[in-house]
């Protein structure tokens, strides 16, 4: 019976082992088992984590392992980079991982934590996750725990204050297109683009119509090695896909948005 296993999303930051929450961590530990998602074409969705090569930790697991076991930690394989949608690889990927999930529930476990970088509920596999497990156990309760999200780790690091008064906040994923990005930059408020990898050009083209260049912070690798934080670089166009973009809000004077 699925009625008393809980299957819980556990946010855990951009990078940085010390972003954790407490409920965060106290959980991950408690869980009978921690899935971590990594790009598909790294390991086979039964193996342990211990048993896979050097370099294929994702940034979920890299984080975890300060705070869980090894043998405790499962991987799940998605097709991370996949574009176009809902492609056939992306929903094999999610129904295999899904049946990873309900194996280990047959076989007894009843708590199990899945780490998503940033935060479960803002553009996270979680979801996807979680739909595709209750499909097959309909009765297997679902809890998120909410994270520290890139924005906020770039916006501390830097100094730049995310919103101030009655300023908006746009988050946008640059996959969604260059439009909704130029529509946001012309509004108010601030504006923070993820997953620019691909389109960072377009971006740069476009900060630099709107006089916005200047202004722009960029992150990549955050709280990892090789992270970097500071302007954006005409010629910073290799980004990973976790690459996050902060516009700030023009502000003229203290208080001018009050």
């Amino acid at each position: 019976m699925s009625a008393d296993v809980t299957l819980t999303g556990v946010g855990v930051g951009p990078g940085d082992p010390e972003l954790l929450t407490v409920k965060a961590v106290r959980l991950l530990r408690e869980a009978d088992l921690v899935f971590v998602p990594v790009m598909a074409d790294r390991v086979a969705p039964t193996a342990t984590a211990g048993a896979t090569p050097p370099g294929a930790d994702g940034r979920a697991e890299t984080t975890v392992r300060s705070h869980v076991a090894a043998e405790r930690l499962r991987r799940l394989p998605f097709a991370l980079d996949d574009r176009g949608g809902v492609t056939a690889r992306r929903a094999a990927a999610w129904d295999d991982a899904a049946r990873v999930v309900v194996e280990a529930i047959d076989a007894g476990a009843r708590s199990l934590a899945f780490a998503t970088i940033g935060d479960p509920n803002i553009y996270s596999t979680f979801g996807y996750l979680a739909q595709s497990v209750r499909a097959l156990r309909p009765e297997v309760r679902v809890a998120t725990v909410p994270g520290v999200t890139a924005m906020q780790e770039l916006a501390a690091r830097s100094g730049t204050p995310l919103c101030e008064g009655r300023e908006p906040l746009t988050l946008l994923p640059a996959t969604a297109g260059l439009a909704l990005f130029a529509d946001a930059l012309a509004g108010p408020g601030t504006v923070v683009a993820y997953k620019g990898w691909r389109r960072h050009p377009e971006l740069l083209t476009e900060l630099r119509r709107q006089g916005r260049l200047d202004d722009a912070v960029l992150g990549r690798s955050l709280g990892l090695p090789g992270e970097r934080i500071g302007p954006v670089d005409d010629t910073e166009h290799d980004l990973p896909y976790l690459s996050t973009l902060l516009v700030p809000a023009r502000r003229e004077h203290r208080g001018g948005k009050l």
